[in-house]
C-alpha cells in the first residue's frame, strides 16, 4: 500500500498517512515556467496498490489536473491498482442537464479519471448518488453521518432535537441523521414567485422551541443555510445549527455566518479551510481523516466498506 498526495489537501493527505502508520510517497508534483503541471514520483511504485489523494476543489481545474498527471504518471511505473481518493469531487453540480445546449460535466470528469488511469474511486459525500453511475470502474462513496453523529451528541445532546433538510433535494440525507439520533425531521421549502423577488422560506414541520440542526452536502455562498437559520428562528426554534461536508466558502460566505442567525456552522477538511475559517469563531471543522483512512485499509485489505455505516 502506498500513499501519494497532490497538493490541493496535503495536510489531510499527512493525517490519513498518521493513521494509517504510513509516510507518503516522495513525489515533485510542481509547475513550468506557463503553469503547466509536473509530476516526477521519486520512488518505486511498480506492483503496488497506490493511493492518490487529492480533492479537486479550487483551483478546481488545476487540481483535478494534477490528478489525472499523478495518475498517469503511476500507470507509467506499472503502479497494479491505482485509487482516486477525492475526499471532495469538484463539478458535482453539474449532473445533469440543466437546459438546452449545456454540459453534463460530472460525467465528462468521471471519464478523464477512468481514461487517466484510475482502477477505482473513493469519495465522500456526493451531491448526488447517481454519479457514481457515472464511473464504469468501482467507486466507494462515503457518508460523514457517522462523524457528524458522534460530534452532534457530544457537543448538542440528542434531546429536543430537530433535523432540517434546507431545500427539498436534501431529505434523503437529512432523515438518514435523523434516524442515526433519532431526532423529528423539518423541510425548508424555497419558492421565488418571479424573477427578481426575494425567496420565500416555508418551514415544513414544527420548530417552535427545539434545537434545529440544517444539513447539506456543501455550502459555498452560505445564503441558503443563513436565510434559512434567520426563517427557523422566525417559526420560533431555540437553537440553530448547521453541518456540512464540504466547506466550499466562496465570495463572501465566511462573513455572512459570522453574522448570520447561526450558532455555529460545522465542517469538514475534506476541503483544506482557509485562514479566513480557521479564524471565525463560528466555524469549526471535523477531521475525516480517519473515516478515509479505515475505508483506504479496508480496500486494501479486500474488506467490507459498506459496513462502516451499519
Amino acid at each position: 500500500m502506498k500513499l501519494l498526495a497532490g497538493n490541493s489537501n496535503r495536510t489531510l493527505a499527512e493525517g490519513i498517512a498518521k493513521v494509517l502508520g504510513h509516510s507518503l510517497v516522495k513525489a515533485n508534483v510542481k509547475r513550468f515556467a506557463d503553469n503547466e503541471v509536473f509530476v516526477e514520483i521519486l520512488e518505486n511504485v511498480r506492483g503496488q496498490d497506490v493511493f492518490v489523494i487529492q480533492s479537486t476543489s479550487f483551483p478546481a481545474n488545476d487540481n483535478l489536473m494534477e490528478l489525472l498527471i499523478i495518475m498517469d504518471a503511476l500507470r507509467r511505473a506499472s503502479a497494479k491498482r491505482i485509487t482516486a481518493v477525492l475526499p471532495y469531487f469538484g463539478y458535482a453540480r453539474q449532473d445533469r442537464k440543466s437546459g438546452g445546449r449545456t454540459p453534463i460535466s460530472a460525467k465528462l470528469v468521471a471519464n478523464l479519471i477512468t481514461e487517466a488511469g484510475a482502477n477505482r474511486v473513493l469519495t465522500v459525500d456526493l451531491h448526488a448518488g447517481q454519479i457514481q453511475g457515472f464511473f464504469d470502474i468501482p467507486t466507494d462513496n462515503l457518508f460523514t453521518a457517522p462523524v457528524f453523529d458522534r460530534d452532534i451528541t457530544l457537543k448538542i445532546g440528542v434531546k429536543n432535537l430537530t433535523m432540517v433538510s434546507p431545500d427539498v433535494g436534501g431529505v434523503v440525507r437529512t432523515r438518514a441523521l435523523a434516524k442515526r439520533v433519532n431526532a423529528d425531521l423539518a423541510i425548508i421549502d424555497k419558492r421565488r414567485e418571479r424573477a427578481g423577488e426575494s425567496e420565500v422560506m416555508n418551514v415544513i414541520g414544527d420548530v417552535a422551541g427545539r434545537t434545529c440542526i440544517l444539513v447539506d452536502d456543501i455550502v459555498d455562498s452560505a445564503g441558503t443555510l443563513c436565510n434559512a437559520a434567520e426563517a427557523l428562528m422566525k417559526k420560533g426554534a431555540e437553537r440553530v445549527f448547521a453541518y456540512a461536508t464540504h466547506a466550499v466558502l466562496s465570495g463572501g460566505a465566511v462573513e455572512r455566518v459570522s453574522k448570520s442567525a447561526l450558532e455555529s456552522l460545522v465542517v469538514t477538511n475534506s476541503i483544506a479551510p482557509t485562514p479566513d475559517m480557521i479564524s471565525c469563531a463560528k466555524i469549526r471543522i471535523l477531521d475525516i481523516a480517519p473515516l478515509l483512512g479505515e475505508a483506504m485499509r479496508r480496500i486494501t485489505n479486500e474488506e467490507s466498506v459498506s459496513s462502516l455505516f451499519d
